[in-house]
């Protein structure tokens, strides 16, 4: 009885001790993100303006991007567990700021940091806040790009990729839309977003693997290099369960949903890594291991598991990554062992190998996202 009593007191200060760590990575997250969220992306901009993007159309793209869209979201669901409103004044500060400035051209990526404002203006009751995302919405169903079938052209800041849809779209745009699709009540939008992810499972979800591929060219009628990508993976294993979660689908559509999503983890479960990380080729061992696939999809695995879309077993692989995603958050709050925004591979799979190891926004955000969820409870 004493052994028993021994080993549960030592099994009770180890989980407190793992929950005491958790905790504190995540305080270096959102402390960091406050940070690198008004950082310049050199890269990009440079590319800005070889386009001959005049400044002060670039000043509006600087700040507004998928990449602060997502850790937002991030703060946003913050937020939305804790009420500590150091999180809401956070988000009404860059909020304010951005739209003083003004918003830059619409696109998908730009898209993304309306996602969590759709929830700030709700929350709010702020009508300039709502009135911008009525505005982006409305673009959307009358506006955006289609490309054959009409799927959503992945247009970037950048980029038109004419006749292409990509995997990132579905997190950067059409949760936006069924966001508000759900806050207005309206039909239209509710539709749209979910024929966008059937049309996007139509050609990038792989029968064989149910992994999914990175983009589809309407042109070419191909998967350009056929690569299984971490990162472009994991907005698919994050955008599932949160999409279902944000709207009330016919039973038909959420099924259909779950079993994309129910094939796509088995697929996850059997090429993670034995370090706990999946690599940025997910099926290639001889590409590097990556932190911000592998925080979206322990992220998507939790959250899905809690809404009993797919079996509860597979959150033994998002506990098999924490230990290795908190290896990789310094005390400084920084992701590393994380690779730099990633284009189309159009010719080879060897081009996701040669993309740089650098930490970004994104990396701090998914790994917030994923953190949050083990806070919840997310593995018990």
């Amino acid at each position: 009885m004493r052994c028993f009593y021994v080993f549960c007191i030592y099994d009770y200060t180890m989980q407190k001790n793992e929950n005491d760590v958790i905790q504190h990575k995540f305080s270096l997250l959102a402390e960091s993100f406050q940070k690198v969220l008004y950082e310049d992306d050199v890269t990009f901009l440079e590319n800005m303006r070889k386009k001959n993007v005049p400044e002060a159309e670039i000043k509006k793209y600087q700040f507004w991007e998928w990449t602060q869209g997502v850790g937002l979201y991030g703060f946003w669901k913050y937020f939305e567990y804790t009420h500590n409103t150091t999180y809401l004044d956070i988000l009404k500060a860059y909020y304010d700021r951005q739209l003083q400035i003004g918003l830059p051209g619409k696109n998908v990526n730009t898209v993304a940091p309306l996602l969590p404002l759709s929830f700030l203006a709700e929350y709010t009751g702020n009508e300039q806040y709502m009135a911008v995302c009525k505005e982006w919405a409305q673009w959307i169903i009358e506006s955006f790009p289609r490309t054959k079938e009409g799927g959503f052209q992945h247009i970037t800041s950048d980029c038109i990729n004419d006749q292409e849809i990509w995997d990132d779209t579905l997190f950067m745009t059409v949760l936006f839309l069924a966001n508000m699709s759900r806050i207005l009540k309206n039909e239209t939008y509710k539709q749209e977003a979910i024929y966008q992810f059937m049309v996007h499972a139509k050609y990038l979800a792989d029968r064989t693997t149910g992994l999914w591929y990175h983009g589809w060219t309407f042109k070419e009628n191909n998967n350009f290099a056929g690569a299984f990508w971490g990162r472009g993976n994991c907005w698919i294993t994050a955008a599932i369960p949160e999409f279902l979660s944000i709207v009330d689908c016919p039973e038909a559509t959420r099924m259909y949903l779950m079993q994309l999503l129910q094939r796509q983890v088995e697929s996850l479960a059997r090429y993670q890594d034995e370090g706990g990380m999946w690599h940025t080729l997910i099926d290639d061992k001889t590409s590097y291991v990556e932190t911000s696939a592998t925080c979206g999809f322990a992220y998507g695995i939790v959250k899905a598991a809690a809404m009993k879309l797919i079996d509860h077993s597979y959150v033994s692989c998002a506990q098999k990554a924490l230990d290795a995603v908190l290896a990789n958050i310094d005390e400084s709050g920084v992701v590393s062992q994380v690779s730099y925004g990633t284009p189309m591979g159009r010719l080879t799979k060897d081009f996701y190998k040669e993309i740089p190891i650098k930490a970004m926004p994104y990396g701090q955000a998914l790994a917030m996202l994923f953190l949050l969820e083990v806070i919840k409870g997310g593995l018990v």
